[in-house]
């Protein structure tokens, strides 16, 4: 069995230790007897919509997505969006959620176009969320680490990730953290978010097998040293927002 990941556009949209999740997701299929090729894709490049089972787009700044978003306004946007209908599954995080949603207004300038892959739409902020970031989700505890002015709003497509305990999540009014739509799922949690969240990177890996290999039920881990990193980094969260 093996596994394809992409990680998009890398070179402008990967910051805050977001790289840490696409390691993550390689290791933790490694472990498993699963063979893994990864492969960037950056702007200009042509996007394969057969190739991956599973990308991964990260955070990065107003400019860098300026960039990204004219890229996806075309050839490489339609291959994305087939290569979601065919059944691969995403994690963006931050500006790569933002991107991924309808569109993202920002204070000054005009709106940023997304590729409507998710039904969220963001509009800049005059506050700036950033601290720890710790919700409950119908599958677990997330723990991350929220820097964003972005306010993300889901419309009836989108059910959010999680529910806010600690930190502002999506916008800081409706206590909803990220988003999930078909196999898609958006989340403001840097920091990495998956080495923390077992729970959220076997969801995503299981989805990613699924397109070429069938429903797949992975091989349990031992997750004693992340989960017991979530509980530290939770308890930081409860007590230091």
């Amino acid at each position: 069995m093996d596994l394809r990941i992409c990680h998009l556009y890398p070179d402008l949209m990967c910051i805050y230790g977001d790289r840490g999740n696409v390691i993550t997701l390689a290791r933790r299929a490694r472990w498993r007897g699963i063979e893994v090729e990864e492969r960037a894709l950056n702007a200009g490049d042509a996007l394969d919509p057969a190739w991956a089972d599973l990308y991964f787009f990260g955070g990065g700044q107003d400019q860098g997505q300026d960039v990204v978003s004219r890229d996806l306004d075309g050839p490489n946007g339609d291959a994305l969006r087939r290569a979601f209908a065919s059944g691969a599954s995403a994690l963006a995080v931050c500006g790569g959620y933002q991107l991924l949603g309808h569109e993202y207004l920002p204070a000054g300038g005009p709106p940023i176009p997304g590729l409507g892959a998710i039904d969220v739409t963001t509009r800049a902020g005059k506050v700036r969320f950033v601290g720890n970031l710790l919700a409950q989700a119908a599958q677990g505890t997330l723990i991350g680490f929220e820097n964003h002015s972005g306010h993300t709003y889901l419309g009836p497509k989108a059910k959010p990730l999680a529910t806010v305990l600690v930190g502002r999540g999506n916008n800081g009014e409706d206590e909803t953290e990220g988003a999930v739509q078909g196999r898609i799922v958006g989340t403001y949690c840097h920091g990495s978010v998956l080495p923390k969240n077992p729970w959220l990177a076997d969801m995503l890996l299981a989805w990613a097998l699924e397109r070429r290999h069938g429903p797949v039920t992975l091989a349990p881990l031992d997750d004693g040293e992340e989960l017991a990193a979530q509980q530290a980094a939770a308890e930081v969260a409860r007590t230091r927002p």
